[in-house]
């Protein structure tokens, strides 16, 4: 296309006009040019935006990528990243949606990496992710026969050093897709 722009614009310098169907050519041309043109742009703005946020997560959660454990993981929220990228926190939802990182532990989903915190017993901040690993472990632990109820996961979590409320327990059980204690009972 811009060859034949430029072919145009020599034969219009040569013999001082066009012909109207060559007019029409080169005016398709032109905005086929800068459709292309905008298209591409537009693939690397989203490209360095999604690179931004990447780096962004890489640097909250630096010790979960070098380590692979789950544990290290720092709350964080899309306002966090925000923060740090200069970007409106719905651009960052947006990038994270749908979107995958392959590390030398696995792939994850970008979402993974935002969870809310709270304060654990000795003062620490958690992330919710680390405490919904701690209740998967306790309830793939339990003996199947005597399944533990919500009031009872809620205890063990507290004697983790995690203090939620049992509806908090009960959420994130749900969360994690594991049915309730009776029906988790194995005969």
């Amino acid at each position: 296309y811009q060859k034949m722009l430029a072919n145009y614009r020599i034969q219009q310098k040569e013999s001082g006009k066009l012909t109207k169907g060559q007019k029409q050519a080169a005016g398709f041309i032109r905005q086929n040019i800068d459709s292309a043109t905008w298209f591409i742009e537009a693939i690397q703005q989203r490209q360095q935006t999604l690179f931004s946020v990447m780096h962004a997560i890489m640097r909250y959660q630096e010790a979960f990528f070098k380590s692979g454990d789950l544990k290290n993981l720092r709350p964080m929220i899309l306002k966090d990243i925000g923060a740090v990228t200069g970007l409106d926190i719905s651009t960052v939802s947006r990038v994270a949606n749908s979107k995958f990182v392959q590390t030398d532990f696995g792939t994850y989903a970008l979402r993974e990496f935002f969870s809310e915190g709270m304060t654990n017993q000795e003062g620490e901040e958690v992330s919710t992710t680390q405490i919904k690993n701690v209740l998967r472990e306790i309830i793939e632990k339990e003996d199947k026969r005597k399944p533990l109820a919500d009031g009872k996961l809620q205890k063990a979590l507290a004697d983790a050093g995690y203090d939620i409320a049992r509806r908090t327990v009960a959420k994130y059980r749900e969360q994690l897709g594991l049915p309730v204690a009776r029906l988790r009972k194995e005969l």
